[in-house]
């Protein structure tokens, strides 16, 4: 098995000024390396830099390095194989947590949920379902299979694309029911048993669970404190040559981070290279909170290489069910042909509900921009009040906050916070090989209100979790 192999450069980086901790300098270098495989920040599995060549970068004596990878092998965090050199792992008593779902709305009444990004339905959808109630008879006396989607949607889909720079015909556009039935869909598509797919960590954990459910491996690459690692990336892409890339590059979900226009035409020049078919997730893209300037779509630095996941799900409304994806020509028949073995298109009434939304979106998103960013602004106060040890950046977009712990207790939270009226989702969730203890990712779709309130409570939970006391037991007569 090929292993990502971490430059000594890109390890520098990432331990920052270790060497102004108190301690031993083998034991404040291990705890360091120790918590960034913790928190995904290293990938486990990831080969770190021999000895000496990380003697040579941190200009330490090799007796230091070689006493911290020693720490490392007897923690459970490092193993050793010949011809493997030296490989990160997580001991079983932080595996990830797998397998744990939770159905939003879904025996949920008082409490306050935060493990759901996506917001209530924009005002008028009542509306906008009437009005294609009036136009479905004329669909009627057809079968109702629709594989690529209703010409009147698509249409609409092109013209949005078009708007923003990307020349886009209604023949690109494929019809799905939700982006991620899109990407599972596309994977299938461009995929086969056993292909590498790269992806950023932390990530969206049910795309992930797709991809590889359909048989590829998956190839995480951790992102920076300060977003996407440029030269960590093109350096995985060379080593790995993944055959597709899953990317959410606006407002990534969970950090919140946009890719500046820079980085994704010098990204998608590495995907080309390699030949690499990059599957891009745009759900956030309409959700930009601060009035700033968006990029280009990442397809606009390489038409014929990229697929454009889209979907309403986060600008109108989740229960619509729709998504899409912008495929280059070359590609539509294969999409299609691997889409026809999972289903036969997206509901016709959905479909003309979301195509007169899209063409009353320059009046709907503005106002859901404006309410989602009342939002943030309340959870972030909120957190910085009542929680002032945790970090985190306010976002310019998107739907939550990363809010990284002083301590690695995020699975500990998640089971005392519910007892305490407010469900969360542990940060390690979010990662496709393991780590992320000390990070919980709060949304902001709930209202105001119940921000505060849930955050009062959150904070509770947290400090009887890390001084020891029991934490207070609520009815749910209380919490309502």
């Amino acid at each position: 098995m090929q292993r990502q192999y971490l430059p000594a450069s890109t390890l520098t980086g990432l331990l920052g000024s270790w060497a102004d901790d108190s301690g031993p300098a083998y034991r404040v270098l291990a705890d360091r390396l120790r918590l960034l495989i913790a928190d995904g920040r290293i990938i486990p599995g990831s080969r770190l830099p021999s000895e000496r060549e990380l003697t040579e970068a941190l200009r330490v004596s090799r007796t230091t390095v070689a006493s911290a990878y020693r720490e490392l092998r007897d923690s459970g965090y490092l193993t050793s194989r010949r011809g493997s050199g030296s490989v990160t792992a997580l001991p079983s008593k932080v595996a990830p947590e797998l397998g744990r779902h939770h159905a939003p709305g879904i025996d949920t009444d008082g409490l306050y949920d935060f493990t759901c990004a996506a917001p209530s339905a924009v005002p008028g959808i009542s509306r906008a379902v009437a009005e294609a109630a009036g136009d479905l008879p004329v669909h009627l006396a057809t079968p109702g299979y629709h594989p690529q989607g209703l010409p009147v949607l698509r249409s609409e889909i092109a013209a949005a694309y078009a708007e923003r720079g990307l020349p886009t015909t209604p023949d690109q556009i494929i019809v799905t029911a939700g982006a991620l039935a899109a990407t599972s869909i596309a994977i299938r598509a461009i995929t086969q048993f056993g292909d590498r797919v790269l992806t950023e960590s932390p990530t969206h954990p049910n795309s992930v669970d797709a991809i590889r459910r359909s048989g590829c491996r998956v190839v995480a690459v951790p992102m920076s404190p300060g977003g996407w690692d440029l030269p960590l990336l093109e350096a995985t892409i060379r080593q790995t040559a993944p055959r597709a890339a899953w990317m959410v590059v606006d407002f990534q979900n969970p950090t919140g981070w946009l890719m500046p226009a820079a980085d994704r035409q010098r990204l998608a020049i590495a995907f080309a290279r390699s030949r690499t078919t990059a599957i891009v997730d745009e759900t956030l893209f309409e959700l930009s909170l601060d009035g700033q300037e968006m990029p280009p779509p990442f397809a606009s630095y390489d038409p014929d290489g990229v697929i454009t996941v889209g979907s309403v799900s986060k600008s109108f409304w989740g229960g619509l069910r729709i998504g899409w994806m912008r495929v280059p020509e070359a590609l539509v028949a294969r999409i299609l042909d691997a889409r026809a073995s999972m289903d036969l298109g997206a509901p016709v009434l959905e479909q003309l509900v979301v195509a007169g939304l899209l063409r009353q979106r320059s009046t709907i998103l503005p106002e859901r921009r404006s309410e989602l960013a009342r939002r943030r602004d309340a959870l972030a106060s909120a957190v910085a009040s009542e929680l002032p040890s945790w970090r985190f950046r306010v976002p310019g977009g998107g739907l939550s906050l990363w809010c990284e712990l002083p301590e690695p207790v995020g699975s500990s939270l998640v089971g005392v916070a519910q007892r305490n009226g407010v469900l969360l989702v542990s940060g390690s969730r979010f990662s496709p090989d393991g780590g992320f203890e000390s990070f919980i990712r709060l949304p902001f779709t709930l209202d105001p209100d119940a921000l505060r309130d849930g955050v009062s409570r959150l904070a509770a939970s947290y400090a009887s979790l890390t001084t020891g006391g029991a934490p207070a037991r609520r009815s749910a007569a209380m919490i309502a």
